[in-house]
């Protein structure tokens, strides 16, 4: 073969250049096999024939982690792109397949995948307007059993000019919502219907040791609504004045359900966003995994906390 630029294809002339890895030589050299002499190509490419077969034995070689990175790729993608490494490091070991977490997140780097995070905030609170819960909580978001602390607030959506507004519960003990409620408006009813559906979920005499927190938001200050707690025996408490972090486990739900929602498929319509939200509380209490709850989803560690018990 004429080592002669005009009697070289464009893939020889680029060996030829010096250029590239020998990895990359490697490679370019396997697909000219067939047109020039190996002697002449390792020639042009100045690399050694040992060094050829070393590398050429690695590119056909198949990549040892082919099935790990389709496994990862389909628990993405099962999940909407909601989980991180953290969370697939965890459903591959419920799965049986134990892996390091570092080794999923630089498989998951390979593969382009990222859990997406973005948080946005309601503020419902328009100076004293009734009575002003002392906070019991103080930060304290662990409960030993269900029904013993629950966290509330209000967060708002929109969807060009229309707005929703929505009001959870969640129970500290598996970071379950128990009861929640959608409005197009922040009415009193909002915090109402969804208290009213909390409480019959559960006996009376189960509310004893109970404790309800949020933070100063006027539906909260309301008579009406400190007066359903005192008749079900349920301690009121509140955060400190323009502090979210006296409520952060509720911040952490309000990201988490808005950057697995709406910035992942954005609605066109209040109807359409009614929907994710329905789909995802029970997508979030039944399947969706929490680290803090040993790998387990809420009704998953509340069903088995009960077992055991």
């Amino acid at each position: 073969m004429s080592t002669s630029g005009e009697c070289l294809s464009k893939k020889a002339r680029c060996l030829a250049s010096g250029k590239g890895t020998r990895r990359d030589k490697a490679r370019l050299i396997e697909g000219l096999r067939l047109k020039h002499t190996l002697s002449d190509l390792l020639s042009i490419a100045k690399l050694a024939r040992s060094s050829f077969y070393y590398h050429r034995a690695s590119l056909s070689s198949q990549d040892k982690y082919a099935e790990l990175k389709q496994r990862i790729r389909d628990i993405y993608h099962q999940h909407k792109g909601r989980y991180g490494y953290r969370r697939i490091t965890q459903t591959l070991k419920n799965e049986g397949l134990i892996h390091n977490h570092k080794l999923i997140a630089r498989l998951m780097g390979q593969l382009k995948l990222t859990a997406r995070i973005r948080r946005q905030r309601y503020r419902s609170y328009k100076g004293a307007c009734g009575v002003i819960a002392k906070n019991r909580v103080k930060r304290k978001f662990r409960a030993g059993a269900p029904n013993r602390r629950w966290l509330t607030d209000i967060t708002e959506f929109k969807v060009g000019d229309d707005k929703l507004y929505l009001s959870p519960i969640l129970d500290c003990f598996n970071n379950e919502i128990i009861s929640y409620e959608l409005s197009k408006r922040p009415v009193y009813d909002l915090v109402k219907q969804m208290l009213d559906r909390a409480l019959k979920g559960i006996p009376t005499k189960r509310t004893e040791q109970l404790t309800l927190h949020s933070d100063q938001g006027w539906h909260y200050q309301m008579k009406a609504f400190a007066n359903t707690l005192k008749e079900n025996n349920i301690k009121q408490s509140m955060s400190r004045k323009g502090n979210c972090l006296d409520n952060a486990l509720m911040e952490s739900f309000f990201g988490s359900l808005k950057c697995e929602t709406i910035y992942i498929k954005k609605p066109k319509t209040i109807e359409d966003l009614e929907k994710q939200i329905h789909e995802y509380m029970h997508y979030y209490n039944h399947e969706r995994i929490q680290l803090k709850l040993k790998g387990l989803s809420p009704v998953e560690y509340r069903t088995q906390s009960l077992v055991q018990t």
